[in-house]
């Protein structure tokens, strides 16, 4: 690694003590969760070095190889914000372009929310530099964005339920289901909040606005999922804790199966949370997100993404 190199990760690279549970003030369920978290915040920003020294992006990917399958697209994650910090800055561009059209294509998933956490680090006068060409797959960036600022400003977002209105992106003017989108990413980040304790994250999303609810629970069924740290039971209590909303918690679970099967990353919990919240593998249920998949013109009254989570709402029906 070069003395340029180096320097350049020195700078960019949050610390990792950042992701600490004590750090963040995160409930600890149990030595085990927290121990779950930590790691995965450490793969997240072990990415984010990779891309910060690389000198293209395909230099990063042995390095991201390297991380654990459980932890890979965490890993990847982080690259793909550390990459568009990089696109984001003076003298940046196309670093995020050469990871999707590299290995970062399977972790297409995971690299549009690194995106969205890039943004909550960029003045909002350098957000057209970002590369998020996909029409359906960039409502993602809106996930990243609302976890960075759940998990980094819990107190505004989470505990005094700040919503961003009329958000400008990804279309320059501003969105109203934007608002949505970031909702799904502040109940991921909810699923870390509460450290995995589902009792805790239950009554953190019932702290919210009824309406916000849906697509927090989107985002909880996404985490629990993806991240696991939940048993059998703990996910069948979250399953009824959900209540009316357990749709739109399989609707998550589907989600996170989808970007595990396409970056070829399935493990045994995933299995464990789609049979519990979505009745199927994690196969099955990749399938079906596939099958339900929109058109990128299908953009109506509403983005063709939600039209997207509502055709696998349905496949769920009623609540169970």
């Amino acid at each position: 690694m070069g003395m340029i190199a180096t320097m350049r990760r020195r700078v960019l690279t949050p610390n990792v003590s950042d992701t600490k549970m004590a750090v963040r003030g995160f409930h600890v369920k149990s030595t085990a969760g927290c121990q779950l978290l930590e790691t995965i915040g450490a793969s997240f920003l072990q990415g984010y070095a990779h891309a910060a020294e690389a000198r293209r992006a395909a230099d990063a990917e042995p390095g991201l190889e390297s991380v654990p399958t459980r932890f890979r697209g965490f890993a990847y994650e982080g690259a793909a914000m550390g990459f568009a910090v990089r696109d984001g800055l003076p003298f940046g561009g196309g670093l995020v372009r050469q990871l999707l059209d590299g290995a970062g294509d399977r972790h297409v998933y995971m690299a549009y929310v690194g995106v969205g956490w890039a943004m909550a680090r960029l003045p909002r006068f350098r957000w057209s530099s970002l590369y998020a060409p996909d029409p359906l797959l960039r409502w993602l960036t809106m996930d990243g964005y609302g976890f960075h600022q759940a998990y980094f400003r819990t107190q505004r977002y989470v505990h005094e339920q700040y919503r961003e209105t009329d958000f400008p992106y990804p279309l320059g003017d501003p969105q109203p289901y934007a608002a949505r989108g970031i909702d799904q990413g502040i109940g991921r980040a909810l699923w870390f909040v509460g450290g995995t304790s589902v009792e805790q994250v239950h009554r953190l999303v019932e702290a919210f606005p009824a309406e916000r609810r849906a697509d927090l629970y989107s985002g909880v069924g996404l985490a629990a999922t993806y991240a696991g740290g939940a048993d059998r039971r703990e996910l069948r209590d979250l399953l009824r804790r959900a209540g009316e909303h357990q749709p739109h918690l399989s609707q998550g679970s589907a989600f996170a199966a989808s970007a595990r099967a396409r970056a070829g990353l399935i493990v045994p919990h995933n299995d464990l949370g789609t049979e519990v919240l979505c009745g199927m593998t994690t196969v099955e249920a990749s399938r079906l997100c596939d099958k339900t998949r929109p058109a990128d013109d299908e953009d109506g009254e509403e983005p063709a993404y939600e039209l997207w989570r509502r055709r696998i709402r349905r496949e769920f029906g009623a609540p169970r």
